[in-house]
């Protein structure tokens, strides 16, 4: 017997592919547990293909399409997203089906010429334009920097279903199941929230713009291109909330990352310090992370989870730890803000790093608890002193469940 994909909804099938092999997503951020890349087939008066897979997947997916209709000629394929993880297979996809016909915005045009070279059969819609396949309709939201110029969202009425690109998406392959139902949701959730730190973070106010578009709609499954089918009420009310609170950069709990670079073992210690403190304080999620062993594809999306951040650097060439540098640069480039802060640096003979730090904190819409910490050469028990306090404060402020401020609390 020959295996039939999985059945999403009536006439909605799951066509897409698991990626096992891959080391790096955009050849940045590591994929332990692989990824998958999804795509949704629709049987109905006129056969629609949503998204495609990477090219290096083409033939497994073709196989996938025919399993559920044999000879049958694809009608439209809808690209809500051009990135070439699901947009790979259209060049081969066309020259299956050289009569599909392509639906996209002008910016998906322009990327189907400069990608693909394809021209012919496109279809661009606007804004809410809608096209009936048969018995469901499908109707296009922009949704411009979720998070490329092009994408779109495609939702049926009919059936409540959301086709929402790599929106609610998340790292990781479909082990057996594919619908949240089929699969253990929680241990998704941190891979979708380093999934939406490392790619999608910079994009905060377009995915409000994304929410507030969508929030009239009765949404009953959303299909993402990455990650788990998102079926039930519970789910999709929660995979929500996390883009809604993420988007707005507030943390979705309680906790502190300690983020350091430390070349000989000085300022690890001062963290080991701070973390004690803040833990004799009552805080539980502490979270110390080295930049020189831990990628920063991990402590972004901690940073993003919780609400206290604390940095800490030696001086380095009279600058900052190459990877506390490359880390910072990372941060402002998601435009992170709503965090309580605060950093320490070391140096031998010459202090540069508490410097580049507090550039970096008065460029940050952060509030800054206490004075920072410096130390030079190693820690002393005044300097271990103000590092445990430092612990201690940022954990209280945290606790108190207080609007963030741009202020400073001074604990010396």
């Amino acid at each position: 017997m020959m295996y039939r994909p999985r059945e999403i909804k009536k006439n909605i099938y799951y066509v897409g592919v698991n990626d096992r092999n891959k080391n790096l997503f955009e050849n940045l951020w590591p994929l332990p547990k692989g990824v998958s890349y999804n795509s949704f087939l629709i049987e109905d008066e006129k056969i629609t293909l949503i998204d495609t897979v990477d090219v290096c997947y083409s033939d497994l997916f073709f196989r996938n399409i025919q399993s559920i209709i044999g000879e049958k000629p694809i009608h439209y394929l809808v690209v809500n997203h051009m990135e070439p993880d699901h947009s790979g297979a259209i060049e081969w996809l066309v020259t299956k089906y050289p009569d599909i016909q392509i639906i996209g915005n002008s910016r998906t045009a322009d990327m189907l010429k400069g990608y693909y070279g394809v021209t012919d059969n496109v279809i661009e819609i606007n804004d809410k334009d809608e096209i009936s396949i048969g018995k469901n309709t499908l109707r296009f939201y922009l949704t411009p920097m979720v998070h490329w110029p092009e994408t779109m969202m495609t939702y049926i009425p009919e059936t409540h279903v959301l086709f929402s690109g790599d929106a609610f998406g998340s790292f990781g392959t479909l082990d057996g199941g594919i619908l949240d139902t089929q699969l253990n949701p929680e241990w998704y959730e941190d891979e979708m929230i380093r999934y939406y730190s490392n790619i999608v973070g910079k994009y905060g106010s377009p995915i409000q713009a994304a929410l507030k578009k969508l929030s009239s709609n009765a949404i009953e499954t959303i299909c993402s291109t990455h990650g788990p089918i998102w079926t039930t009420d519970e789910n999709i009310t929660h995979v929500i909330s996390i883009y809604d609170k993420l988007s707005r950069y507030e943390a979705i709990e309680n906790g502190l990352v300690v983020a350091y670079g430390s070349m000989y073992g000085h300022t690890e210690q001062l963290a080991e310090i701070i973390g004690a403190g803040a833990a004799d304080a009552g805080l539980k999620n502490i979270v110390l992370h080295n930049v020189s062993k831990t990628s920063d594809s991990e402590i972004l999306r901690d940073i993003f989870k919780y609400n206290g951040l604390i940095i800490g650097s030696p001086t380095y060439n009279n600058k900052l730890y190459p990877g506390v540098e490359n880390l910072i640069s990372a941060i402002q480039n998601r435009n992170l803000k709503n965090r309580f802060f605060s950093y320490f640096g070391g140096f031998t003979w010459a202090g540069a790093a508490a410097k580049h730090l507090k550039e970096f904190s008065d460029k940050m819409e952060f509030e800054l608890i206490c004075s920072p910490v410096e130390m030079k050469q190693s820690p002393d028990g005044v300097t271990c002193d103000l590092a445990y306090s430092l612990g201690t404060k940022i954990a209280e402020r945290i606790l108190s469940n207080e609007p963030i401020k741009t202020q400073k609390i001074d604990c010396h």
